[in-house]
């Protein structure tokens, strides 16, 4: 059964595999695949579901709506995200406005069948909105009881500092980040964990399986396989480009006998991994069909010794995305419209 951690400096408990249903569902597979997928994840002790309102253009949310009624609604803990265009794509239909949040939250609300998140995040840091003002709309929502707690995803260092300043003065806490990190993305190793570490900011991380290849599934020098993430050019196949150079399928290849000697597959030594990282809070994984999380949720409590982890470290070699940088660049610089 999965294991639960603290999400940042509260008092809120979190199954450190947390179910994301990013590309799943509403787009890759059908409702009914879907629904038994999250019952399968209740069934392994995941009680913690994470989504956002532009997942499949808001799709995604009516899904994991659909799939958690009739549950006990205190024994889950949902998740959703705000920031990315919705519907018409007009110009207040996305970003961190007070408009755009307060109809976001309700929409969202109504679409999950429930009358209040435990997380709401900020899908990315809004440039063109004052922090004042989107700080101000999400303590207003925490006081209306609609989110009973507030984080972000991909901001730096830097803006982590000033939305943590701003939530304080105004009542509140930002709890959370939701960063991509895995072993080939590091990114926010340098800067945004140290600082989050200060601010009692836990990380929920995407992508602990660098979108599928940390699976070992993409050969190099081989076609990609038929049906997988690199060929859905609707979502995962931007995602995935990066990791898809030869020198960086063949050093994953040489994390196999590292996954074998410790008793894991490839899929659990990727999140194992990732759980070490003490700042992490809860590392998200998706899943396609329900046989594929009873497999994943056996990386829940694995502990990795410190000969495993410089093992891993000496096979991926320079292959590792590191550059603090990149984080400022995964937040627009203007909304998309």
């Amino acid at each position: 059964m999965v294991e639960y951690r603290y999400l940042g400096n509260s008092g809120l408990k979190v199954s450190e595999i947390t179910y994301g249903n990013w590309v799943t569902h509403g787009s890759q597979v059908d409702d009914p695949a879907a629904i038994a997928t999250v019952h399968a994840a209740l069934d392994v002790g995941i009680t913690t579901f994470d989504t956002a309102d532009t997942y499949a253009n808001t799709l995604a949310e009516a899904v994991l709506g659909k799939a958690l009624e009739g549950q006990r609604r205190e024994s889950l803990e949902i998740f959703t995200k705000v920031y990315f265009p919705t519907g018409p794509m007009g110009p207040n239909d996305t970003g961190l406005s007070r408009k755009h949040i307060f109809e976001s939250m309700n929409a969202s609300l109504r679409r999950l069948g429930t009358d209040y998140v435990d997380l709401y995040q900020a899908h990315r840091y809004d440039h063109e909105t004052p922090l004042e003002e989107t700080m101000q709309a999400f303590a207003d929502l925490v006081r209306q009881g609609k989110a009973l707690y507030i984080g972000v995803s991909e901001w730096t260092a830097e803006q982590l500092c000033a939305g943590s300043a701003l939530a304080k003065e105004l009542g509140f806490q930002l709890i959370s980040n939701q960063p991509q990190y895995s072993m080939l993305w590091r990114v926010i190793e340098e800067k945004v964990v140290p600082t989050s570490e200060e601010l009692g900011i836990s990380q929920i991380v995407w992508s602990p399986m660098a979108q599928g290849v940390l699976s070992g599934k993409y050969l190099p020098g081989q076609p990609v396989p038929a049906g997988s993430r690199a060929t859905d050019e609707k979502s995962g196949a931007n995602f995935i480009k990066s990791f898809l150079r030869d020198d960086v399928l063949t050093a994953v290849q040489r994390l196999r006998p590292i996954a074998e000697d410790a008793g894991l597959t490839m899929p659990q030594l990727a999140i194992a991994w990732v759980l070490q990282n003490p700042n992490v809070a809860a590392a998200l994984v998706g899943a396609s069909r329900p046989e594929q999380l009873a497999d994943t949720v056996k990386a829940s409590g694995v502990k990795l010794d410190a000969d495993v982890l410089a093992a891993i470290d000496t096979a991926l070699g320079d292959v590792v995305f590191r550059d603090a940088a990149d984080t400022d660049t995964v937040s627009p610089k203007a909304r998309l419209v």
